[in-house]
Parts: structure tokens; C-alpha cells; sequence
């Protein structure tokens, strides 16, 4: 493909993706072929992006320009190694989505449909004109785009009372965000978002500390807000529960990765060299937000409710990362900032793989079950074999087990924690090693949390109705793509490694790592550490081997089949006695001291204990922010009492005001 013509080539193709909205529309055309070229359309348009992404990673930018409906307005575009590497995350996590979503609404009906196609393919286009937007106008548009249509996708399922409330949450906090961003280049181009709207003006224009502080608060917001960092974290445990698992696979392995796309494509390539405290704040923000989320993911008795706080936990990950790349810039050791950086993109990537993965699995349980609900699931192993061993793959990748690329990512990060030493600071060499710390506790936790995930869905006895039928081809398709690539990428990590050096050096003046062999990790020098994913992909393999071989060999002549492990019960036992999703959270309650709310009520001569596990920012955060907001709405309210006069002068005060300071 040529260079130039990648960008006009997706510019034309997102056009195009746009054409199932068109289908619905069309009465003739059968249902299931409305469903089928849909979705095709957007899988074609998906791997696309894939292609174009590979290609622009180790290619010069590109530019392109679009008139928009004013003379000054226009639809500016950039594709460089940045977004060309976001572009890859999310045509992978798109293709798989939309091939999920071909089984999964097989059975929907012909409104559902149109819920699902009108908003879908805008969902997808106004991700890629973000990633791709060289202006704030562009931005800004194919951002609030992208907010509106998932919000419609998250009523695709039903508008009962809890979907519609996940959904205003989600609008609500999104508007926030995309408000802060609004002022942030507002402040960015003096005022003049039409002249000194493109971003490289704005790079030129950027020259003031103080301005340059407030647009770092101001995007911090915007974006964590998209990120679900604390405390603007609760739309996530609201609003995946509540859409369809191939819209949760996309807005947690695509759209949560393009707000960090923002960041640092406005707080690293726009601003000029921040402040000292820039690193540390994310860092910090980081910690605190995955170390809170990833307690409150073990606690959840929800499938999708304990990815959503895991997503969290994995966006609190990769900006600990972009904090300490941060941390070492400042203090102009480029190498490690370029390491830190590495280890937080390829956690971006990962995290599209098997948390996507995780989702389009739990999809395929609610398909087969009704439920997720994991206190009334178990033994899902051996109505649907399948399903649960490309979950497993990504449960090991999400634990961070060898050789899968949850691990390869998390080993960097934590080799660039152990180079704190070469820090000038004495404070800094303190503080990174407790935030080392802290990363093990969180990826400890995160594996305790995706055991329970797998163990209490998967293993065991049914608790209820068992799936009576696995997965359909198309949802097993999408998830054996995604689990290859779990593998693929944990297998051969030095090309993804050399590859994401092409945006350090984008970002960091120039600055890469050594190049890196496919077999091996050599993130500084062998002789300080290095990784052979083959070597423990062999250790595996083999130890797999000689077990089968001594078990067949010890036992095989005399096989028997036995009811699973009753844990020393009668063979007769329920299997409600099996621990239950909150019995299994029961030993990190009593470690951390996470209060239950525990309600006790008297049905029909028993005893109910049902268990609420409150998040305490509701409390704490939001309720206090409500009321307040209620209150100033309340004396706003008293402006409207009816009389002409009165609306006139407020009017006339408006143009005063707008006379004076914005002429």
C-alpha cells in the first residue's frame, strides 16, 4: 500500500463503514442478511485499520484535509506511528467484536437490530476520526460522537430503570470529560479554536508554564474521566454489566486505550516540558486507582461487574507506566523513559487481547445460560469445553502467567521500577520502590481475582440450569482470534517491543531501546536480565507431557469417571455447598477490612443474607456533588418566573458581557 494513500484510504473506508445504518432501512432485505453484511461491512473495515495501523507504525506522517462547513472549519487529519498503533488496537478489537456480534444478536429482533446497527458502525468511525483528528474541532466532534452512540449501545439490550441509569451515569461523566477537554484547548490555542485549532499551532503556541499546568489538570480530567480513573470510575461497574458483550469488548479494549491515546498525544506532543510533579501525579493517580479496583474486582460476584473493575485496574496499570517514563524524562535518563513508555503501550495492547477475550466470553455464557451471575453458574467446563478453554487462555494472560503477554508487560514495567536507582532524586529512589510494591500487590490480587472469575463459572458443579449447547461458530471464531494473539504475543514480545519504539521515538526525542531478537527480552543488557518466553513455552510443554505420559501410564488402564470433588461431602450433596463467589473473596475482606453491608430479612421461616459490597466514592463523593448541584440548581430556578421584562434584561446583561471581553 502506499505510504500516501493509507490515510484517504481509512478517511474513505470509515464513510463506508457507515453503510449498515443504511441496511436497516431497507424493508425487502431479510433480517438475517441485514444482520450478516452489517457486521461484515464492519469486519472488513476493521481489518483494515489492522493493515494501515502495521504499516503506519514505521512510517513518516501523514496529512490530510477535508473542508468543513465553515471557510476557516475544516476536518483536519494526522496518521503517525502514535495513532497508527491505536488504530491497530482497534481494528483487532473491532474485528472480533463484530464477528461476535453476528452470533450473538442471531437471535434479535428486527427493532433490536436497528438498535444495534444504527449506532454501532458510528460507534466504530468516530473511535478511528479521534485517533485520527489533527485539530480540536475534529477531536472534539468525533468525541462526543463516539460518547452518544456507545450510550445508545448500552440500551441496546432494554431500557429498564438500571440500564437507563447506567447510561445517563456514563453520559453524564463523559460530558464532564469532554467539557474539561473543550477548555483545555480552548487554553491550548488562546482563545481561538478556528485559527490556532491544529494541534501542531497549538505546540507552537503552548509556551506558558501556568497555561501549560491547568490544560494538565484539565486533560487529566477529560481523559481519566473516559478512563475510569478515581473517582470518576463509576460508570464503568454501571454500564458494561448493561450492554451487550461485544460493546463491552469495545469500549473496554478500544475506546478506555484511546483516552490514553489522548494523553499523550496532548499532554506529551502538544504541551512542552511539563513540570516536575507530572510524573508523580499520574503515577500515584494510577496506584491508587488499581490497587481500588482491583480489590473491588475480587469482590464482585458479576462476571462483566469484575471485568469492569478490572479494566480499571489495567488503565491504572499503563498510567503508573506513563508516570514513570515520565518521572525519567524529566530527569533526562530517555532510555528508561523509552523503557516505562514500552512497558505501558504494549500493556494497551494486551489489554485489548484478554480483557476483549474475557468479554466475548462472558457473553457466550449469558447466551447459553441467561446468567451472569456467578453464585448460580459452575461446570461450564464440560457443557461448553470450548468456550472455556480459549477463556483460560485469557485468564492466564490477565494473571500474568509466562509465556502469555499479560506477563511480558508487566515484567517491563517492573524492570523499569527496578532502574529507580539511577534517579538523581533520593525522594524519587524512595517512593518508586513502594510503588513497585504496589504493582505486585495489584497484579497479586488481580490473579486471585480472574481464579475466582474461571473457578467458581467454570469449575465444579452446576449451581443451576447448566448451557445446554456450546458457543456458536462466529462467537467461537472471535474468541480463538483473540486467544491466538494472547500467545502470539507473549511468544515473540521483542518484534512487539520494536515496533513500539518507533512512538518513543516519536515521543521521546529520539529515544529507543536496544532492538530486541524474537525470542528473547534484553530490555537494557543480558547480562541484567533478560526473558525467553520459549524457554518457559518448552518447560510448560514438556512438563505436560511427562504428567500425561505418567498418568495414563499409572492410571490409564483402569480409568473410572467420578462425580467432581465433593470436598469430602456425600456423593449426594448440593451444590449450592460449593464456596460461593463471596465465600471465595471471604480471606481478602478480612486482610484488607473491606466493610459488607449485609441485609438480614425473614422469608417464608428462613434466613435470607443477601450481600452488598457499597463502593464508598458514592458516599463519600458523588451523593455530596449531588446535593450541591441540586442546591445551585435550585436558586437558578428562582431566575425563571415568568415575566418578559425580566428575560429581556437578562439577555441585554449577556450582550453587555460579550461586548466587553470576547469582541
Amino acid at each position: 500500500m502506499n505510504s500516501g494513500d493509507c490515510l484517504l484510504w481509512v478517511l474513505y473506508a470509515s464513510l463506508l463503514a457507515l453503510s449498515p445504518t443504511v441496511l436497516v432501512a431497507i424493508p425487502a432485505l431479510p433480517i438475517r442478511w441485514k444482520r450478516s453484511l452489517g457486521f461484515l461491512l464492519t469486519v472488513a473495515f476493521c481489518l483494515l485499520l489492522i493493515v494501515v495501523g502495521i504499516h503506519a507504525l514505521a512510517s513518516p506522517a501523514l496529512h490530510a484535509s477535508i473542508p468543513g462547513p465553515l471557510t476557516d472549519l475544516a476536518w483536519q487529519f494526522t496518521l503517525d506511528p502514535l495513532s497508527g498503533f491505536f488504530l491497530l488496537v482497534l481494528g483487532s478489537v473491532g474485528f472480533a467484536a463484530s464477528l461476535h456480534a453476528i452470533g450473538y444478536f442471531h437471535h434479535g429482533s428486527q427493532s433490536k437490530l436497528k438498535q444495534v446497527l444504527l449506532p454501532y458502525p458510528v460507534f466504530v468511525t468516530a473511535m478511528v476520526w479521534v485517533l485520527l483528528a489533527a485539530n480540536a474541532y475534529t477531536f472534539l466532534v468525533a468525541w462526543e460522537l463516539m460518547a452518544l452512540s456507545s450510550t445508545f449501545l448500552i440500551l441496546v439490550e432494554g431500557q429498564d430503570q438500571r440500564r437507563q441509569q447506567a447510561a445517563y451515569l456514563y453520559l453524564l461523566i463523559a460530558h464532564i470529560g469532554a467539557l474539561a477537554l473543550f477548555v483545555a484547548f480552548a487554553l491550548l490555542s488562546h482563545g481561538d479554536l478556528i485559527s490556532n485549532g491544529n494541534f501542531q499551532r497549538m505546540a507552537q503556541l503552548s509556551d506558558s508554564p501556568i497555561v501549560a499546568n491547568a490544560v494538565f489538570g484539565l486533560t487529566l480530567l477529560g481523559f481519566g474521566a473516559k478512563l475510569g480513573l478515581l473517582p470518576l470510575h463509576a460508570w464503568l461497574p454501571e454500564a458494561h454489566p448493561a450492554a451487550p458483550s461485544p460493546v463491552s469488548a469495545l469500549m473496554s479494549g478500544a475506546m478506555l486505550p484511546i483516552a490514553v491515546y489522548g494523553l499523550l498525544r496532548i499532554d506529551w506532543q502538544i504541551l512542552p516540558a511539563g513540570a516536575v510533579w507530572w510524573g508523580p501525579l499520574w503515577l500515584g493517580l494510577g496506584l491508587c486507582s488499581a490497587l481500588f479496583a482491583v480489590l473491588y474486582s475480587a469482590l464482585q460476584t458479576d462476571m462483566k461487574r469484575l471485568l469492569a473493575y478490572s479494566s480499571m485496574e489495567n488503565m491504572g496499570l499503563i498510567l503508573i507506566a506513563l508516570g514513570l517514563s515520565r518521572i525519567f524524562a524529566e530527569q533526562n535518563l530517555w532510555p528508561l523513559a523509552a523503557l516505562a513508555l514500552i512497558a505501558g503501550l504494549f500493556q494497551v495492547l494486551n489489554h485489548a487481547f484478554f480483557k476483549s477475550l474475557l468479554f466475548l466470553g462472558s457473553g457466550s455464557v449469558l447466551h447459553a445460560t441467561g446468567t451472569l451471575e456467578m453464585s448460580h453458574l459452575g461446570g461450564l467446563i464440560r457443557s461448553m469445553p470450548q468456550t472455556a478453554f480459549l477463556v483460560l487462555i485469557g485468564i492466564f494472560a490477565l494473571a500474568g502467567l509466562p509465556p502469555l503477554n499479560g506477563f511480558a508487560s508487566e515484567w517491563l514495567l517492573l524492570q523499569a521500577f527496578l532502574l529507580a536507582p539511577s534517579l538523581p532524586s533520593g525522594m524519587l529512589r524512595a517512593i518508586l520502590p513502594l510503588a513497585a510494591a504496589g504493582v505486585v500487590l495489584v497484579t497479586a490480587v488481580a490473579a486471585f481475582a480472574i481464579v475466582k472469575f474461571y473457578g467458581i463459572a467454570f469449575l465444579g458443579r452446576a449451581r443451576s440450569a447448566v448451557a445446554k449447547q456450546e458457543a456458536g461458530i462466529w462467537e467461537r471464531a472471535s474468541m480463538a482470534f483473540l486467544a491466538l494473539f494472547c500467545v502470539l504475543l507473549g511468544v515473540f514480545p521483542g518484534r512487539v517491543v520494536d515496533s513500539l519504539s518507533h512512538i518513543t521515538a516519536l515521543l521521546l526525542h529520539g529515544s529507543q531501546i536496544a532492538p530486541q531478537s524474537a525470542l528473547a527480552l534484553t530490555p537494557i543488557s543480558a547480562q541484567r536480565a533478560s526473558y525467553l518466553p520459549g524457554v518457559f513455552l518448552l518447560g510448560i510443554a514438556l512438563s505436560i507431557a511427562v504428567v500425561f505420559v505418567l498418568v495414563w501410564w499409572r492410571f490409564g488402564r483402569s480409568l473410572r469417571r467420578a462425580p467432581v470433588w465433593s470436598c469430602g461431602f456425600a456423593a449426594d450433596y448440593s451444590a449450592q455447598t460449593q464456596d460461593s463467589p463471596t465465600g471465595f473473596s471471604q480471606p481478602l475482606l478480612r486482610i484488607f477490612g473491606v466493610s459488607l453491608s449485609t441485609l438480614r430479612n425473614r422469608q417464608g421461616g428462613e434466613k435470607t443474607l443477601p450481600v452488598q459490597i457499597p463502593d464508598p466514592f458514592w458516599k463519600g463523593f458523588y451523593l455530596p456533588w449531588g446535593r450541591v448541584t441540586l442546591w445551585i440548581a435550585g436558586g437558578i430556578s428562582r431566575l425563571q418566573h415568568g415575566r418578559i421584562t425580566s428575560y429581556l434584561l437578562y439577555s441585554f446583561l449577556t450582550l453587555i458581557v460579550l461586548l466587553v471581553f470576547f469582541r
